[in-house]
């Protein structure tokens, strides 16, 4: 049995119900140019893994494009962002989920795995990572960047810091220890949140970057969902996580400008608007340099942009018709429909949306 087929028999399929979608505006490859065949006549399966900010977003997606194409499977294994990165680059899965664009070396992996073609990132899901806390009796909480730093770095370790105090006036907070829960797996969550930290408050944030967490101490969890899970099962905790896992958690309202922010689908979306292209990328690779110091009115900085990442030419004809077909599901106004209704996350922009689908209708094979 192949990598990727292995792959498919351990994941599954993922699907919600209930997800109900209009498709009208839905526009299959073959009817904008992309030489996939017609859309009735895909049939087979479809493997990705990645980001498990995702998740809940993918199971929109598969239900939605379940009733396009009913007779195409796609399995998606939420490992992590690293994980997936490293999955699509051995050649084990079509494409991978990641809230990170690819590093130079991993693009260049990237590119050998596609038979020395292109390779396409597109950011298909914006969703605000929220600091999630478990704090009982402090039902709203404010974190100037310096003091959330502050915490993660942990220099700030317990609730009453004066710190801390000075962003909530008038707010009593216990004399409790704190403990920040972080990513145990590596985690493009993690790079998002970090860079954030590095950007905001390099005097105390004083760490490169990273999908792997830099600080000693606290505690560690898989996935977003498993750092969810720990701060709900403390007490004086906090995380982070992808908004869409924050269920009953208190979420702070981070200092941005003059003013303290909760995270909505809108701030997020507000701060991709406003952030470049990567340089250096190739004419399908539409990877993001976020704009993480705006002080703009509203505007949410701990943005996650998650990225599908596949190859412009794959081996076979059946894999490019079927990665391009779900990819253009997943970028059309129903599909990103789909993904906030059950993980409220931000469309992407028309303009997003038109260079996405210059990168799909170029998807195909090896010539």
């Amino acid at each position: 049995m192949s990598a990727r087929r292995k792959v498919a028999a351990a994941v599954g399929g993922v699907a919600v119900a209930g997800v109900a979608v209009a498709l009208t505006q839905y526009v299959p490859p073959n009817e904008r140019g992309g030489g996939a065949v017609a859309a009735q006549d895909l049939a087979g399966s479809l493997v990705g893994a990645g980001a498990s900010s995702q998740q809940a977003a993918m199971q929109g997606w598969t239900a939605g494009y379940s009733s396009v194409q009913p007779s195409v499977t796609v399995n998606y294994d939420p490992v992590g962002s690293g994980g997936g990165r490293e999955q699509f680059i051995a050649g084990g899965i079509d494409f991978a989920g990641s809230d990170a664009p690819l590093d130079e070396e991993e693009l260049a992996a990237a590119r050998e795995r596609c038979g020395g073609g292109e390779v396409f990132e597109l950011p298909n899901y914006i969703s605000p990572i929220a600091v999630v806390y478990n704090l009982p009796g402090v039902e709203e909480l404010n974190l100037s960047p310096a003091t959330l730093a502050g915490i993660f770095a942990r220099q700030i370790i317990t609730w009453n810091d004066p710190a801390i105090a000075a962003d909530n006036p008038g707010v009593a907070l216990p004399d409790l220890p704190i403990t920040p829960v972080n990513r145990s797996d590596e985690s493009g969550t993690t790079e998002n949140f970090t860079e954030y930290l590095a950007a905001v408050a390099p005097e105390v944030w004083t760490f490169e970057p990273s999908g792997e967490w830099p600080v000693a101490g606290g505690e560690a969890a898989q996935g977003n969902s498993g750092v969810v899970a720990a701060v709900a099962g403390g007490e004086g905790t906090i995380g982070y996580a992808d908004l869409s896992q924050a269920g009953d958690l208190g979420v702070a309202r981070i200092g941005v400008g003059g003013e303290f922010v909760a995270p909505t689908p809108e701030g997020a979306a507000a701060v991709v608007e406003g952030s470049e292209p990567l340089p250096g990328r190739g004419p399908y690779d539409l990877a993001l340099e976020l704009d993480r110091t705006t002080a703009g009115s509203g505007e949410y900085p701990i943005v996650l942009v998650s990225y599908h990442i596949g190859c412009i030419q794959y081996e076979d004809q059946l894999t490019a018709d079927l990665v391009a077909d779900f990819m253009g599901y997943v970028v059309s106004e129903e599909g990103q429909a789909a993904a906030a209704e059950v993980a409220g996350s931000a469309p992407i922009s028309d303009a997003l949306r038109e260079q996405a689908r210059t990168a799909i209708d170029a998807i195909g094979t090896v010539s």
